[in-house]
């Protein structure tokens, strides 16, 4: 990792974007629906702030939504396609015979307004897999999922979008397939915090116990600081490793907000004073519902790190620049 030559610690955000194409296995549209609209009103409120703050942040896109429409996409799904043993995880034997034809017509799906926004603005644009890939999930193979990079790169190509980051949905982060990153020419990935409670399983792992640690970690310090060394040699692709994901507002939670905001900017002060690496992630269908909420909370945070930017020089990279590219 290498942070532009400075001898600062550096503050990352990234973005899971991916609308319906990350939980429709786990919900559907009459439960999560709001959170999945909601991000029309989200990409735009979050490029005013960054900008306000004048934060860089990193999109991890799905491929599928660099679409502009069905017709399009079908040009650039792979030929080789995941074979998971779980057919319920299979996206083009499910959710593809579901998708409507483009974003007026189902805004479930497509997004391409939005990819506009975010391609005009300043930020980087990366990649989450081309299908919301499960690199962890039994039955697929390297081969497939280096045919969905490829679609990934692919697609990007056309918008004139050069990949250089990826994020592992799901957070299933498959060492062996880091060489098949490596191939296509991405360079940089978000890797896990080092905590056990946030090892990479698979879907079925993920026990109520381990839920609940993660639970009681967005509010006392049950794994640490999650901050990184900045390391300017490692082989590529770099990892640019998650410290913490900003868990959204929830009414019966309310009382707590102010804990898990502490416990951040506690985190976000020590990578400061230590010349760290700090990495706040999150969906922005996560902030779907209460935006209003969610967009004040994120403030509190971006305030925090202006003041740690003045008075201990934290720098704000994206993951390709904390990586030196």
């Amino acid at each position: 990792m290498n942070n532009h030559g400075t001898d600062k610690g550096v503050f990352v955000i990234s973005l899971d974007f991916e609308l319906l194409w990350g939980v429709w296995d786990v919900t559907t549209k009459e439960k999560y629906g709001d959170h999945i609209i909601g991000v029309q009103q989200v990409i735009p409120a979050l490029l005013h702030t960054f900008e306000a703050y004048d934060i860089k942040a990193t999109f991890a896109t799905v491929g599928i939504l660099f679409a502009k429409d069905k017709k399009a996409l079908a040009n650039y799904i792979p030929d080789k396609k995941p074979r998971y043993h779980n057919q319920a995880y299979n996206v083009y034997l499910k959710e593809f015979t579901a998708i409507g034809n483009d974003e007026q017509d189902d805004p479930y799906h497509f997004g391409y307004s939005l990819f506009e926004l975010i391609k005009k603005s300043p930020h980087e644009i990366s990649t989450h897999t081309f299908s919301h890939y499960f690199c962890l999930e039994e039955g697929q193979s390297a081969d497939e999922f280096d045919a969905d990079i490829k679609a990934a790169v692919k697609i990007a190509a056309a918008e004139n979008i050069h990949i250089c980051s990826l994020v592992f949905p799901r957070n299933q982060i498959n060492e062996t397939y880091l060489q098949v990153l490596k191939d296509n020419g991405i360079k940089v990935y978000r890797g896990n915090p080092e905590s056990w409670i946030y090892k990479p399983r698979k879907f079925s792992a993920e026990v109520p116990f381990i839920r609940l640690c993660r639970l009681l970690d967005t509010y006392l310090p049950v794994s640490g600081n999650n901050t990184f060394s900045i390391n300017s040699r490692q082989a590529l692709p770099v990892n640019i490793p998650a410290s913490r994901f900003l868990k959204p507002y929830n009414k019966n939670l309310a009382w707590l907000e102010k804990l898990k905001l502490k416990r951040i900017m506690n985190e976000m002060t020590y990578a400061a004073k230590n010349r760290e690496l700090y990495h706040l992630w999150w969906h922005p269908h996560n902030f779907g519902v209460n935006i209003k909420e969610n967009m004040e909370n994120l403030s509190v945070l971006l305030k925090h790190y202006q003041h740690l930017r003045t008075k201990y020089g934290f720098a704000n990279l994206t993951m390709k620049e904390a990586a030196g590219f």
